[in-house]
């Protein structure tokens, strides 16, 4: 066993996070889950920052990585939002809530291809899903038009050719 399973780990509780998030939320637990959610960015800013710093670095983990931000920044925030705004609206809520983790895919995608920069382009999965779990939980009582408004937005600032800077 290589040194290499330590950020892994770390990519593998973030997924895990994000799992338990999308089940909580099928249970109502709306604060929970967007805690999960934002417990899965701490463990995603590390593992990568652990695995610079120790020579670990791996395209399995560079994989894996994209992978467990997909469920716990694109499809638990949309499962989140869907189950508290969306599920009267049919297929038009079926597809807000699908087009943030297809957005989040792409550009996880285009991230994983681009040549490393001082910058992000577009808006950081991350976030997007961290901003998005936050404030559907926090924004209940504003109106559901707001609520999918935030959700285009967002998706559309992780597809866009913005530059958004590492912190």
């Amino acid at each position: 066993m290589t040194k290499k399973w330590i950020p892994n780990l770390l990519t593998v509780i973030n997924l895990f996070a994000g799992v338990i998030a999308i089940l909580l939320a099928f249970g109502g637990k709306w604060l929970i889950a967007a805690g999960l959610i934002m417990g899965a960015a701490l463990f995603d800013s590390l593992d990568g920052r652990i695995a610079r710093r120790m020579n670990a670095t791996s395209e399995f983990g560079r994989e894996l990585d994209s992978l467990a931000d997909l469920i716990s920044f694109g499809v638990a925030p949309a499962t989140i939002v869907y189950l508290m705004y969306f599920t009267d609206f049919g297929w038009s809520g079926y597809m807000l809530a699908a087009l943030f983790p297809v957005c989040g895919a792409l550009r996880l995608a285009r991230f994983n291809l681009a040549a490393i920069r001082s910058y992000f382009v577009g808006l950081p999965i991350t976030g997007a899903g961290s901003l998005l779990a936050i404030f559907s939980v926090i924004g209940q009582g504003i109106p559901v038009a707001v609520h999918s408004l935030v959700v285009l937005i967002l998706s559309g600032l992780m597809v866009s050719t913005i530059k958004v800077p590492k912190i």
